[in-house]
């Protein structure tokens, strides 16, 4: 069976230092970013996901969270990938295990980066049918990352045509004060109306005034340039 160690191994003989260091500054792990006091190794996304499926089989659950708990920047993103596929091909049981994984070690899970490319294929899909109330928790949570957490979730059930959710967080979060839960909400309001205009602007029309500016440029930033005009002018 592969360990942490192997895959650690395998992103080491990927890393690139010039990547390294743009990544620090784009993820802002820099004094004073939200990515404060995190590390990159400077591997590139597709490789991490080449390393994923090299691994995913034969790495067990509990190597994959110790990679997430113990790794750098690329190895916990590698480790939510291998997530992502162990939950995807895994029975009930696995997945519940998967899922709980994820909820055990938000704090590891500390960036939009980790956030959306777990939160969306995870706890979403796991929450589609069951009691949802999970989501309100985190919402409700000091920690920036649960709150998206919460909001990226709720892509699971805007793919399946349920957008209940979407707005019950985008309005308890409607006034929240990070920028990262703000774009978070307005992404998801746009995929929303991608399926739904009507939707999404019934959603809109009552609360567009008061929105924080960047959720509304997010929301509205696939309709009509007057459209959008519009909206960004209180016109309405």
């Amino acid at each position: 069976m592969a360990t942490s160690v192997d895959v650690r191994r395998a992103l080491a003989s990927l890393a690139d230092p010039r990547r390294a260091e743009a990544s620090s500054r784009f993820l802002q792990m820099v004094p004073g970013g939200y990515g404060e006091g995190d590390s990159a190794l400077g591997v590139s996304v597709p490789d991490q996901r080449t390393v994923a499926a090299r691994f995913w089989r034969d790495l067990s659950l509990a190597e994959t969270t110790k990679l997430l708990i113990e790794g750098a920047h690329e190895e916990r993103l590698t480790a939510l990938f291998i997530l992502v596929r162990k939950f995807a091909r895994g029975d009930e049981q696995e997945r519940d295990l998967v899922f709980d994984t994820i909820l055990a070690n938000t704090d590891s899970i500390n960036n939009w980066d980790l956030v959306d490319s777990s939160a969306p294929y995870i706890v979403g899909p796991w929450l589609l049918d069951r009691d949802r109330s999970v989501l309100d928790r985190l919402a409700e949570s000091s920690l920036v990352w649960e709150r998206r957490i919460a909001v990226m979730a709720t892509f699971a059930f805007i793919r399946a045509g349920d957008f209940e959710w979407t707005f019950r967080l985008g309005d308890r979060l409607l006034h929240d004060p990070h920028d990262l839960v703000r774009k978070a909400v307005g992404w998801m309001l746009r995929e929303v109306g991608n399926r739904d205009r009507a939707a999404e602007e019934e959603f809109l029309v009552r609360r567009y005034r008061v929105m924080p500016r960047v959720m509304l440029r997010y929301a509205i930033e696939k309709f009509e340039p007057q459209r959008r005009r519009d909206y960004l002018s209180g016109a309405l």
